[in-house]
């Protein structure tokens, strides 16, 4: 009876230890998941996410020239882009920069009476305007000493496409000293010392199916 008693129980020590060894074993292994199909292998950084495309699909490349605009109200914009997707070589900034020029240079020509180069930068019926004042100073016997100090400010308030005619109307801000003179060269009116500030809206027009890349004047007003 003992003799059995002590196979047994060195049957179940050798039992015991067998199957600590195989759980002890699997525990292990326990501790260390497998890594799965979408987990990152051990040492190699995971992949970021994949990044959203919809903007990249969903909004137009604009070319250079057109991602910055002057400072504008939406509707101008919409002109100016009309214009642009019209004249590949439109370009807003330098627009500006132009009328800038051909403010100066129209009031200059006025001044002096130049109708040959105030013919050149104007429309027919702006230029007649000009010219019938030029003709009543000259039959009063009154000559213009006027000089524009500064622009102050030019602004794009207006601009549309109506093909092949594109026109943009520009708000000009100026200081300038103006004296009339008489046939006898007196000062009747003005001043040369004090410039006063005189604001104008000028709207310039183009056809864009034309070779001849110049701006026209072609309506004035006061603001």
């Amino acid at each position: 009876m003992t003799v059995e008693i002590v196979i047994l129980a060195m049957i179940a020590a050798f039992l015991g230890l067998r199957l600590y060894s195989v759980l002890g074993r699997r525990a292990e292994h326990e501790e260390e998941p497998i890594p799965g199909r979408f987990d990152p292998k051990p040492g190699v950084p995971a992949a970021a996410p994949p990044t959203p495309r919809l903007q990249e699909r969903t909004a137009p490349a604009l070319t250079p020239r057109m991602r910055e605009l002057p400072p504008v109200l939406p509707a101008v914009e919409r002109g100016l882009r009309e214009i642009a997707s019209a004249d590949r070589r439109f370009d807003a900034f330098a627009f500006l920069n132009g009328a800038r020029n051909a403010y100066r240079m129209i009031l200059e020509a006025f001044w002096r009476g130049d109708k040959d180069e105030l013919a050149q930068l104007c429309e027919r019926d702006v230029y007649e305007g000009f010219a019938g004042a030029i003709d009543a100073r000259a039959a009063a016997g009154e000559t213009l000493e006027n000089r524009l100090v500064r622009i102050e400010d030019a602004t794009i308030v207006a601009a549309s496409y109506q093909a092949p005619v594109a026109r943009i109307t520009v708000r000009f801000t100026a200081d300038i000293a103006a004296v009339t003179r008489n046939a006898e060269g007196q000062m009747v009116a003005g001043s040369l010392d004090d410039a006063i500030e005189a604001r104008d809206v000028w709207t310039f027009s183009r056809d864009i199916a034309s070779a001849d890349p110049d701006w026209l004047l072609d309506e004035t007003d006061e603001a």
